[in-house]
């Protein structure tokens, strides 16, 4: 419905700037107090009419729609649950499709029941719809907050005993804080709304949730974060996602549009373990399953999907899109210290679907390949000194393959400014409306 209200909005903008009337019934004409050729306002008539008839067209589908949702609320009202007999889950290993035909093929009852009694399995299952999967993990986000932690924030309350207990108090402290910040964001009322896809507290803590629905919507970004990343840091991560999203409404208000913030996988902790791509690669199988099972719930006509990796986060789109291929539409990478290819061609990606940026003053171009960087060494040591390290050509290689930002890689490329590592994106970066037209095909 807001959908249909901007694109209203936008038809009566149009209207005003080509001096026509819109009546309270949708009918357009001329204002009769601006004489213009019946040739020059015809078409101009036919485009706002237009304009006007999608919009009604979409507020009646949704009309439609809520009253079918309000019908089968109705109805369970009266049938109440049927369980669902413990062969009748999908086969271990299922594949997103597989799993999306299994949730298909069972009742609404049957649904709210395993909803409301075995939520740990439905908010996993990638391929099971983006509203199921958000009411389950909302029930264990719940019970986690409400039993688990209790334990965690007593020790918190307490004098700890020694470096050890420390860290480890630190740790659930900061898990802590992003469990709540996640709750206080899922409590929001306000659109974009959103929807937790998955949840686990364990270690470092994982999340997956999305602002605005993605099987809805016509255009879809996920977006992995890079190193450190983890539990706590999920609020600050997801207002990088809804930054895209809120330019993607000021570049397409009529269009909906759907940012999902994956942090699925243990990002490196420390430089030691982000310059290894063992965490990458353990990652790849996940995005791969997840990337498939967005298409799998998808209602409607196929969305724009776009995959898009920050810093190590670009190492861990790289390497699934070359181990497992990402049913994705389009690959961003921005800050990336390479993703694992020589070239774009080997993302298994369309033609011109590769798309880097990387800021002049973003310490990732430091990130130079292991044997430059035992060379620079070795020159470093020269009477020359540190001076003949810096007249070594640097080449297009940088730690984990071609900088995906140099035209060697093949891909495309879209401007940042001066905003360094994390700035990508700032308002004020020419980087941030970049991946949003991306991200709607623009």
């Amino acid at each position: 419905m807001r959908g249909a209200k901007a694109r209203l909005a936008a038809a009566v903008a149009l209207a005003d700037q080509g001096r026509l009337l819109v009546d309270r019934s949708g009918r357009v004409r001329a204002d009769p107090a601006v004489p213009r050729p019946a040739e020059r306002v015809g078409p101009a008539v036919a485009q706002v009419a237009a304009a006007v008839r999608a919009a009604v067209e979409l507020a009646g589908a949704a009309d439609r729609e809520a009253t079918a949702r309000l019908a089968e609320l109705s109805a369970a009202a009266g049938i109440g649950w049927v369980s669902v007999p413990p062969g009748r889950r999908p086969a271990a290993g299922a594949g997103p499709a597989e799993v999306g035909r299994w949730w298909a093929g069972l009742t609404p009852a049957e649904r709210r029941w395993l909803v409301a009694r075995e939520p740990a399995l439905v908010g996993r299952l990638d391929g099971v719809p983006v509203t199921a999967r958000d009411q389950a993990n909302r029930l264990l986000l719940a019970a986690r907050r409400a039993a688990p932690l209790a334990r965690e924030r007593e020790l918190l309350s307490r004098a700890p005993r020694g470096p050890v207990e420390v860290a480890r108090l630190a740790r659930v402290a900061a898990a802590l804080r992003g469990l709540d910040g996640l709750a206080d964001r899922l409590a929001t009322p306000g659109p974009p709304r959103a929807y937790l896809l998955g949840l686990d507290p364990a270690g470092d803590g994982r999340a997956i949730v999305a602002l605005g629905n993605p099987d809805r919507a016509g255009a879809v970004l996920t977006y992995v974060p890079g190193m450190t990343a983890d539990l706590a840091d999920a609020p600050g991560e997801l207002g990088r996602a809804a930054q895209v999203l809120d330019r993607c409404a000021a570049l397409a208000p009529a269009e909906e549009t759907a940012a999902v913030l994956w942090l699925d996988y243990d990002a490196p902790d420390f430089l030691d373990e982000a310059a290894r791509g063992g965490q990458a690669r353990d990652a790849g199988p996940a995005l791969h399953r997840f990337s498939e099972g967005l298409r799998a719930s998808h209602e409607g006509p196929p969305a724009r999907h776009t995959v898009l990796g920050h810093s190590y986060g670009s190492v861990v789109v790289g390497t699934a899109a070359r181990d497992h291929g990402l049913s994705a539409d389009a690959l961003v990478f921005v800050g990336s210290p390479g993703v694992g290819v020589a070239h774009a061609a080997e993302l298994r990606m369309p033609a011109g679907q590769v798309w880097a940026s990387t800021a002049p003053d973003d310490v990732i171009r430091l990130a130079r390949p292991p044997d430059e960087l035992a060379r620079r060494a070795v020159l470093g040591a020269t009477p020359l000194g540190p001076a003949a390290a810096l007249l070594h050509p640097t080449g297009h290689e940088l730690w984990f393959g071609v900088d995906p930002s140099d035209p060697a890689f093949g891909g495309r490329r879209f401007p940042s400014g001066r905003y360094g590592h994390t700035g990508y994106w700032d308002p004020g970066n020419p980087a941030l409306d970049g991946m949003a037209r991306i991200v709607l095909g623009r």
